[in-house]
């Protein structure tokens, strides 16, 4: 059974992921950098209305994903205080000065973080190697690989996501985001084969989900 996530930036886009058929939520703040962590009412307000998985971001500002010390320990902090929201999983990324995985940062974070799984989000596609920073995302303890095949979008690189899947071979999902439309879902899964796929599901250039886009992504799936 093919799953679909949805990355919702409000409350309002969380529901209507749930209400029409999403099987998880990644939740964010700040659509315009391309998602940083929420504030605590908005996860908790999403957990008392949800009832389908909900993964929270945790990155303190956009830009790049190489992190001062005082960023590092407000990551940890604020993984410690989600912990105790009944969420379900989170999403994070460090690199290094050179744009390879910070095994060393991601896992105290990743440890930090258990029992709940973790999703390297798509810091993975400012790399270069990609089949070493596999390995290295492995290492480090994370359940699952947000990426777009270190292209764009997924159509560009969609070669590439099927290796990572192939090289994966079930040892972490690969779940292919980043210009991820129903338009598209079918010949991608086609070539990448992959379990989850991820989509805003934004379609009219504002910053709430459409029910209608993710019934679509559902259903293609499906077919």
């Amino acid at each position: 059974m093919k799953k679909i996530e949805i990355a919702c930036f409000n409350l309002e886009s969380a529901l209507i992921a749930q209400n029409s058929g999403a099987d998880r939520v990644e939740l964010c703040a700040n659509m315009s950098v391309g998602g940083t962590t929420p504030t605590v009412e908005i996860i908790q307000q999403a957990r008392e209305n949800l009832t389908i998985d909900l993964y929270v971001m945790i990155r303190p500002r956009g830009g790049n994903f190489i992190y001062s010390g005082a960023e590092f320990e407000q990551m940890k902090s604020e993984i410690e205080a989600i912990k105790k929201l009944g969420v379900n999983g989170f999403v994070f990324g460090i690199l290094k000065d050179d744009n390879t995985i910070n095994i060393e940062q991601n896992k105290v974070l990743v440890e930090l973080a258990n029992p709940f799984p973790c999703t390297f989000h798509r810091a993975f596609d400012a790399i270069s190697d990609y089949e070493k920073a596999v390995e290295d995302v492995i290492s480090c303890g994370f359940s699952t690989i947000l990426t777009s095949g270190t292209f764009p979008n997924v159509m560009e690189g969609k070669e590439v996501l099927k290796q990572l899947v192939k090289q994966a071979n079930n040892r972490i999902e690969i779940m292919p985001g980043g210009g991820l439309r129903s338009t598209n879902v079918l010949e991608l899964n086609e070539v990448v084969s992959a379990n989850w796929f991820h989509s805003s599901a934004i379609t009219d250039g504002s910053e709430i989900a459409s029910p209608e886009e993710i019934v679509q992504l559902k259903k293609k799936l499906q077919s």
